[in-house]
């Protein structure tokens, strides 16, 4: 039987996500060890041309990730994807290192999958994610994943309020996100006025989720502006670009271009949405898949695996800022020849374990309404 959210793509898309997902659950035992996954498995290339896939560092972040993926399958294919181990495993690990865990985000996260996973620890996770939200000011990601944790986790006091209003306050005069929520010196000036897509997805997600365990009209509202927002501005070949202007919605900076935005990202917080009663943008869903189907050679079936992005040859990431910088100075601004000067043609050859963990929650997951 198809899952309900593949058997919304045609044939074709069905059969290319369908592959991918058994290919998250085979890529996923080689970046685990010791009860935590790898960073990142970073790609090397040999003399005769042929690659492999080397694990580096260690990511409670990425591993809480894969939790929540890992949580959609059922157990035989859980234990395939963490080498033998199970979901409570994994998540009991992430709740013991909790104490030692000093970002907001990451306990937001292990939260969560605690929630999801149904471990007995749940509380414990709690009281380290309100130890660690007392800053004025938080990154826009980390204050959507602490909502999703507490409506994953049936909170519904002031702390659940609070990470309401943070969340919808922050599209106040805005058409999308900025990078940060409140008053501080996270973001420089210059840049301020500047989200990227992660900083509109992940609120997206959060909020069709409180309507799903609420039903909060005004946070489906929120929801619904930013998808059409991000959809309208799509790119010509499904590419769901990286920075915008949180003010007017349009692109700041296109590339680059994630593999995971388009297999999950987007995916996963689009449908959330259509579960509560949001529009599918199936269409748009759809498009974002065919960037990766017209890039066979980002995902490699031997090593189980897709190649993180494609991206400018510019290392010192010097688009970005000078188009953060124009766009702060004058709206709509984005000096056209650097797209001459730096064209998209570099490829990072690392895949993250976060990525597949994400697949797996966008298309095995019952969703916002589940």
């Amino acid at each position: 039987m198809t899952d309900h959210r593949i058997a919304l793509l045609s044939s074709g898309h069905q059969e290319f996500v369908t592959g991918m997902v058994d290919l998250a659950v085979r890529g996923l035992p080689p970046g685990y060890a010791g009860g935590e996954f790898a960073f990142t498995r970073r790609g090397r290339q040999a003399a005769d041309g042929t690659w492999t896939a080397v694990p580096e560092g260690r990511s409670v972040r990425y591993s809480a990730i894969v939790a929540l993926g890992v949580a959609t399958l059922e157990e035989e294919r859980q234990r395939a994807a963490l080498a033998g181990d199970s979901l409570l495993d994994l998540v009991g690990h992430l709740v013991k290192r909790l104490p030692e865990v000093t970002g907001h985000g990451d306990a937001a996260l292990i939260c969560w999958a605690a929630a999801q996973a149904g471990h007995s620890d749940v509380d414990l996770a709690l009281s380290r994610l309100a130890e660690l939200d007392t800053r004025p000011q938080t990154y826009t990601v980390e204050a959507a994943w602490a909502l999703a944790a507490l409506v994953a986790a049936g909170v519904t006091d002031g702390r659940a309020e609070r990470a309401r209003e943070r969340l919808l306050g922050g599209l106040a005069g805005n058409r999308l996100y900025p990078h940060a929520l409140g008053k501080g010196p996270l973001v420089p000036r210059y840049r301020a006025h500047v989200g990227c897509f992660a900083d509109q997805v992940y609120p997206l997600q959060a909020l069709a989720r409180l309507h799903a365990a609420t039903g909060d009209a005004e946070a489906l509202h929120a929801a619904e502006r930013v998808a059409r927002r991000i959809c309208r501005v799509q790119g010509p070949h499904g590419e769901w670009w990286w920075h915008y202007d949180a003010r007017t919605g349009a692109v700041v900076e296109g590339y680059p271009v994630y593999s995971v935005h388009q297999l999950a990202m987007a995916p996963m917080a689009l449908l959330d949405l259509a579960d509560v009663g949001g529009a599918a943008h199936v269409a748009e869903i759809s498009k974002g898949l065919d960037w990766m189907i017209e890039r066979p050679a980002f995902v490699l079936d031997d090593l189980a695996l897709t190649w993180r992005k494609e991206a400018r040859a510019d290392p010192r990431k010097l688009v970005r800022g000078l188009r953060a910088a124009a766009t702060g100075v004058h709206r709509g601004l984005r000096l056209g020849v650097l797209d001459r000067v730096y064209p998209p043609r570099a490829v990072d050859r690392e895949c993250r374990p976060y990525e597949l963990g994400w697949l797996l929650y966008a298309w095995l997951s019952t969703g916002a309404a589940g």
